[in-house]
């Protein structure tokens, strides 16, 4: 799944996507607009999502996605390190891995720079 889901971000050319987390029932990524004015976000994950669930088994019979999203936008550099620093431990407080450097599915797509 996890190909599909960094494909589909690499297909969305409104938004790029840069540090992602991928859990067994969510993902949390980061991601800003390639545009400007911006882009919808919810027309951006329409997208994306439709893309990931194309490229799904054929026999996934339920929804894999939920119906909306949480968004919170970053407004600084030290915001988004503080953000990424707590949504990278994800993994180790659902007691998959041990350090969240075991968790292979994590990864840095964008490097998103701010203008403070």
């Amino acid at each position: 799944m996890q190909k599909y889901i960094v494909e589909a971000f690499n297909m969305a050319e409104h938004f790029m996507v840069g540090r992602y987390v991928i859990m067994p029932d969510h993902i949390h990524f980061f991601c800003a607009s390639n545009r400007h004015p911006p882009e919808s976000l919810k027309k951006w994950l329409s997208f994306w999502k439709s893309q990931v669930t194309r490229r799904c088994d054929n026999t996934i019979t339920k929804p894999i996605w939920q119906r909306e999203f949480w968004d919170r936008q970053l407004r600084s550099g030290e915001s988004y390190s503080e953000k990424w620093a707590y949504v990278r431990q994800n993994p180790v407080r659902a007691a998959l891995v041990k350090s969240a450097d075991e968790w292979p599915f994590q990864r840095e797509l964008n490097q998103l720079t701010w203008h403070d």
